[in-house]
């Protein structure tokens, strides 16, 4: 069942999206060559502690960190490392989920570290455009796949694939709502947008081969190719007008 927010809903979600989003941009001064992924942990647990709020992610079905870190062919579920330290040319992404009076918001970036390639740049700035290609669809009277078809054309058009064994969700009181919402698929199919429902849209989208492999951690998911990985991603409401995003 899609559950509707109400105004008082959205807006505690709107705080949790607002510091989501300050934390996320804090980061591209704290990620360079030489840090590890549990410094990043670290910085993200204090900021989100600092404004009296919680870090949803750590203790989720045992997650172990306040975000996941996820660099280079780590598509998603990187956990937090003292021993993974990031070089000059890596890309890592960072997926938060914030809580404020029981109400999350969710949000990834995917940040260079120091130089990257233009290559590894062109994906992240994909996964990025391809997002705010399917806000063009998060409209009222809209599909749900009008959105996933609009991500799915811009990241193949750029020559990269689009991760198909995780996707997008519904977010609110809980982290993991319905719908689920994949990054593919064909318009005018899956359920209608209405105002209130609220979406945790990510492109997750690959160099390579879209098929990926569980690492034996359970929670680390690797490209089988070894191509490098991109996600980004927002929190959204689909209102009377244009999308709300919630997590800028």
């Amino acid at each position: 069942m899609i559950i509707i927010k109400s105004e008082h809903e959205i807006e505690m979600m709107r705080e949790a999206g607002k510091v989501t989003g300050q934390i996320l941009r804090e980061l591209k001064d704290v990620i360079k060559p030489g840090i590890s992924t549990m410094d990043i942990d670290q910085f993200v647990e204090r900021r989100v502690n600092e404004f009296g709020m919680i870090a949803s992610e750590k203790g989720y079905c045992g997650f172990p960190g306040s975000v996941c870190t996820s660099v280079n062919e780590v598509v998603v579920h990187g956990i937090p490392s003292e021993s993974c330290i990031l070089s000059e040319g890596d890309i890592v992404s960072v997926d938060l989920v914030v809580e404020y009076k029981g109400y999350m918001a969710d949000a990834c970036r995917t940040y260079a570290v120091g130089q990257i390639s233009p290559e590894a740049q062109h994906l992240i700035d994909t996964a990025e455009a391809a997002f705010f290609e399917g806000m063009k669809y998060a409209k009222v009277g809209n599909r749900l796949g009008d959105i996933s078809n609009a991500i799915q054309q811009k990241v193949e058009s750029e020559g990269f694939g689009v991760i198909r064994e995780f996707v997008g969700h519904g977010i609110g009181k809980d982290m993991h709502e319905e719908p689920q919402i994949p990054n593919y698929g064909k318009a005018g199919k899956g359920p209608r947008l209405v105002k209130g429902m609220t979406l945790a849209i990510e492109p997750m989208i690959v160099e390579g081969s879209y098929e990926v492999d569980v690492l034996l951690d359970d929670w680390t998911v690797v490209t089988i190719d070894g191509g490098l990985a991109a996600h980004y991603e927002n929190t959204v409401v689909i209102s009377d007008g244009e999308p709300e995003l919630l997590t800028l």
